[in-house]
């Protein structure tokens, strides 16, 4: 069976997942890895991949492809989100990956996130037909995926990312009270516009996929190491959420880190992202959020299986270099 590997260059975090083909629509997981990077610290104002966060991303990217050459994989699919779609020197960055990695990024626009990370969410949960709200809370953009048996019925994008919101609401360590209610502010405005945007949503389940929802599971677990086979299903009760979040808020960074379950990468990331999923829960009125360990990163994967043709970047040279 032909060997594929997928890498989800995120905002925050790098995903690596290789995997054997099982068939069209299912894998073997071979390895899988993840580091938080920060590619998107500092990006606002200016929309500028920054030099330190860009030398940290290059280094797992290189360490990444890699491990691809190791495992032998005949496709390597490597997808950016917000942070590099919203650069302006972007094309810069891409030629630094493919001049020391030997890998071809490509950049996806937010529809198309939706789309891959509905599939590795659907995929991953075994959801059937069921109709759900996927709320992938990013490091510079979540996405709202409001969904039936798979298909998307509507889909948007915000700017709600927890890298963005720490830097712009969050300078306080811990945050201030007047901080945390104008991070409330910000959060909820946007919200509260997609009950317009997403309509329908009474009968949809609410659930979670990225670090914020993984963490607080783990979190709520109390997990001394990440345990995906834990996380990946648990529930969150809105409750309980709230409580998390007040707990994690009066807290500075350094005890934070503290707190078994939570990843020491998230630690000044994690109230910003608890905020958005409080918000999302109250207004649009669930009570319960499920959690999925899959996401973006196994869409990436699915999608190179499902088409049975060109991958989604040019091919993998094993020499590291870039083709085409």
């Amino acid at each position: 069976m032909a060997i594929y590997a997928a890498i989800d260059v995120g905002t925050n975090t790098l995903r690596l997942l290789v995997a054997e083909a099982a068939s069209p629509d299912d894998y073997a997981v071979i390895h899988e890895e993840q580091e938080i990077t920060r590619l998107g610290e500092g990006l606002m104002p200016g929309r500028l991949l920054l030099k330190e966060p860009r030398r940290r991303s290059l280094a797992v990217l290189n360490r990444f492809a890699q491990v691809a050459r190791r495992f032998k994989a005949e496709q390597v699919a490597v997808v950016g989100t917000s942070a590099v779609r919203e650069a302006q020197n972007r094309e810069e960055f891409l030629d630094e990956i493919a001049q020391q990695t030997g890998l071809n990024l490509r950049v996806i626009g937010g529809q198309e996130e939706a789309q891959l990370t509905l599939l590795g969410v659907h995929h991953g949960l075994r959801l059937g037909s069921r109709r759900i709200l996927l709320v992938d809370v990013g490091g510079g953009s979540t996405e709202f995926i409001l969904a039936k048996g798979g298909t998307i019925e509507a889909a948007v994008s915000t700017g709600l990312g927890v890298v963005k919101l720490t830097e712009q609401h969050l300078p306080s360590d811990p945050p201030a009270p007047s901080e945390l209610r104008a991070l409330d502010q910000a959060v909820v405005a946007r919200i509260e516009r997609l009950h317009r945007e997403l309509p329908g949503l009474g009968k949809a389940e609410l659930i979670g996929t990225a670090g914020t929802p993984t963490t607080l599971a783990a979190i709520d677990l109390a997990l001394p190491a990440y345990d995906r086979q834990k996380v990946h299903g648990h529930v969150l009760g809105r409750a309980r959420v709230k409580d998390l979040f007040a707990s994690l808020a009066q807290l500075p960074v350094g005890e934070r880190r503290l707190v078994p379950g939570l990843e020491a990468g998230r630690a000044d990331v994690i109230v910003a992202g608890t905020a958005i999923l409080i918000a999302t829960m109250e207004r649009l009125r669930f009570e319960e959020l499920r959690v999925s360990d899959d996401g973006l990163r196994e869409g990436i994967l699915l999608d190179m299986l499902r088409k049975a043709g060109p991958p989604l970047n040019l091919p993998f040279s094993p020499q590291g270099r870039r083709l085409g």
